[in-house]
């Protein structure tokens, strides 16, 4: 079991979504880095879906009151063990006692994961243990981690034989231009080829309108579009690029709404989600077109090396 001593900005149960729901308003939630998230599950000998804690920004102080062994991925967001830095993407046992903070951002990203042996004990809502703030669902009452909540383990484990070998090289984040790939459409041949060139061309700016439902951009010329940008409402998915009727893109995060009702350029393809997780407002994108046949690729080998990964570690080849 874990106390919060101190919630840090904005910390959330999440595991790798809920599924299914979004035809009756219910979004996915999950992870905004899903890889990251991953990593740390597979590094601590979980599944993949294994429900763990989201970190924002400054992350949170985590008092344990039992042994277990933990992992932190992702953003680095300066974790410390007992005012003593923390080793990230690597498996780590911790004993009753100790206590978990973290400095906050040192520019290599903004949201760090914590994965813990067993998973955390939280009611599963709809298929999922993820929080839902906007529909207070999930998680703990469908909300950020509060001071003075506790939260127990399922199955924690004190230690692993091999945890020498339980580490793996650190992602990379905190470039202030990062590059992500999109695939067109579906409603792409509403934007002229002016739009097309100056979306693909110029860089985008991440505005300070950014956070688990959405990130608003802004480019240099507003794309026009060939009507007005509405379309019968349908389906989004994590990395939809919406074009409201002002021209500025919005590219569609974990928490995004199931349907909306503006043309989509493009969608980012999802191993390249996570480099914009990690994003800041004020940094910069650039789009790079890319066909269906790489993108399916691309997605595969990402997929490929998550399982060979969780078989070196774990013995266990499961999808992820």
């Amino acid at each position: 079991m874990i106390t919060v001593k101190n919630p840090g900005m904005q910390t959330t149960v999440q595991d790798r979504g809920r599924i299914g729901y979004q035809k009756y308003g219910i979004s996915p939630a999950g992870p905004m880095d899903a890889r990251s998230f991953t990593l740390a599950n597979i590094l601590v000998g979980n599944t993949h879906n294994e429900a763990g804690l989201e970190a924002a920004f400054t992350g949170p102080t985590l008092l344990f009151e039992e042994d277990n062994v933990i992992a932190v991925t992702g953003g680095d967001l300066q974790p410390k063990l007992n005012g003593q830095n923390f080793p990230m993407y690597r498996a780590v046992s911790v004993k009753k006692g100790d206590r978990l903070s973290f400095k906050g951002m040192n520019g290599h990203g903004c949201r760090a994961y914590i994965a813990f042996a067993g998973g955390l004990d939280v009611p599963v809502v709809m298929g999922s243990r993820s929080t839902l703030i906007k529909n207070q669902i999930g998680g703990l009452e469908g909300r950020s981690l509060k001071t003075g909540d506790r939260i127990g383990f399922l199955k924690p484990v004190s230690s692993y034989p091999d945890m020498d070998q339980r580490v793996i090289w650190p992602e990379r984040f905190g470039a202030k231009t990062i590059t992500l790939r999109v695939l067109p459409g579906p409603q792409d041949f509403e934007f002229t080829r002016d739009d097309q060139l100056e979306f693909y061309w110029f860089d985008a700016e991440i505005t300070n309108d950014f956070d688990r439902m959405g990130a608003r951009l802004n480019i240099r010329h507003p794309l026009k579009g060939l009507h007005d940008g509405n379309i019968i409402s349908d389906g989004i998915a994590f990395g939809s690029i919406q074009v409201p009727t002002n021209g500025q893109p919005i590219i569609m995060m974990a928490d995004r709404q199931g349907i909306g009702g503006y043309a989509k350029i493009g969608t980012v393809i999802t191993p390249d989600l996570p480099l914009l997780a990690q994003a800041m407002p004020g940094d910069r994108i650039h789009f790079i077109k890319m066909d269906i046949r790489t993108s399916q690729n691309v997605y595969r080998r990402a997929v490929s090396e998550l399982m060979d990964l969780n078989q070196e570690l774990n013995g266990v080849r499961e999808y992820i």
